[in-house]
């Protein structure tokens, strides 16, 4: 039995793994430091999000044999529209990303920090950070490999390190149960909450994702018969991700009084009431989180480029390569300049709140497409749960746009 369900995983553990990134686990533990438990019912709303939109994405990729970017160009038939409609996406995904890998390479960085100190190597006034080079070179291993299979094992690997990490964290808080179900369970807008609330769900509900899954479901199943399979991986491994984004909230909320900046501050501040432990463990699960996302980032977006620009979608072909390979090298060159992690995971965030609502747009309108998944595609409930979603990503794009001003970061 459990020998037939490790057979079916399938890239769900992976989608997992791409949205718990440091930019999660900063906005998670910002959340639990800042109003307790109070704010956990916005993990909920968000796990109920985003097994909604890749539940659409998995179908697509299932039923039509093709990424969601290929079935833009293919569907689009106006030659302006589709022109918008590449560009806009290729400039979402590819370029956003790689503030998402300078980010996700700078979250695993913290991490390892915590437990081996800082790396550099001077160069005169330049000084190279080590730590980002090495998370670098991992990922440019297993990703140059080639093989869907290997790639698929080391980040369920990953992933289950980091839930394990984040859980064992969360229990030595020994924290009320009552209040973390209530929590749970029962919206609390506690003052000043509104930009963490949308935090929460921005973080989770993530575009790339949606290109991902979709692309990926095609290196696992072939037929309509598949997608019972591609389902359950989708719910379980979606909802283990929330769960893990919980624990982060509750470890979190254990703070009384410390500076919490970000997920290794939290390590610290746990270290005087919970032994050296504490730290080990949630520097490994931030790691860990960040490792995973700076391997899924840049294979979205040579999944995108490829789909977008009618290359062919090969783990091993050059042009496939030419992409996460200038993502994933850009991302280290900025993890390693004088740039607080913080701010990269910030900016990060803030393009994903921009760029969700035109990806989720244009998910619900393939999928709505007879010629393109015949009786598999949209209900009347799908498309209202969608359209809702699509309000609610809408509402967070204006938020982010309204931080960028305040911010002044462009």
């Amino acid at each position: 039995m459990i020998k037939k369900w490790f057979r079916n995983i399938g890239p769900g553990p992976l989608i997992a793994a791409a949205f718990i990134g440091p930019g999660t686990v900063t906005v998670c533990t910002l959340a639990g430091v800042g109003f307790g438990f109070a704010l956990l019912w916005a993990m909920t709303l968000s796990i109920i999000a985003t097994i909604v939109l890749q539940e659409m994405a998995a179908r697509l990729g299932i039923i039509s044999q093709k990424g969601l970017a290929e079935i833009l160009r293919s569907e689009i038939k106006h030659p302006i529209l589709k022109g918008f409609a590449i560009v806009l996406t290729l400039s979402a995904i590819v370029i956003g990303n790689v503030a998402y890998e300078a980010g996700n390479i700078s979250g695993g960085v913290l991490g390892l920090e915590t437990i081996v100190g800082y790396q550099f190597i001077a160069f005169g006034d330049f000084s190279l950070n080590l730590l980002s080079l090495t998370i670098g070179c991992i990922a440019f291993i297993l990703l140059y490999i080639g093989n869907y299979k290997v790639l698929e094992r080391v980040l369920v690997f990953l992933v289950i390190l980091m839930s394990l990490s984040f859980l064992f964290s969360a229990i030595i808080t020994k924290p009320n149960l009552f209040k973390v179900f209530e929590g749970v369970f029962i919206p609390n807008f506690p003052k000043e909450s509104l930009l963490t609330i949308l935090g929460l769900i921005g973080t989770t509900v993530v575009p790339y994702n949606l290109f991902l899954h979709a692309s990926l479901v095609k290196e696992k199943w072939k037929g309509e018969s598949d997608l019972q399979y591609a389902r359950k991986d989708t719910f379980i491994a979606i909802i283990l991700g929330g769960l893990v984004s919980m624990c982060i909230i509750v470890s979190a909320a254990s703070i009384d009084s410390f500076q919490i900046n970000n997920a290794s501050d939290l390590a610290k501040g746990l270290e005087p009431v919970f032994g050296s432990f504490a730290k080990y463990f949630l520097s490994i699960g931030l790691f860990a989180a960040g490792i995973t996302s700076a391997i899924t980032a840049p294979l979205a977006a040579a999944y995108v480029a490829s789909g977008c620009l009618g290359w062919k979608t090969n783990l091993r072909s050059r042009n496939f390569r030419a992409v996460w390979i200038f993502i994933l090298v850009l991302g280290v060159l900025f993890s390693s300049l004088n740039i607080k992690p913080i701010t990269i995971i910030k900016f990060a965030q803030i393009a994903n709140g921009i760029l969700l609502p035109i990806i989720a747009g244009f998910l619900l309108w393939v999928m709505n497409k007879e010629s393109v998944l015949g009786v598999y595609k949209n209900s009347l409930k799908q498309n209202l749960l969608g359209f809702v979603i699509l309000v609610i990503s809408l509402l967070l794009s204006i938020v982010a746009l309204n931080k960028v001003l305040q911010l002044n970061l462009f």
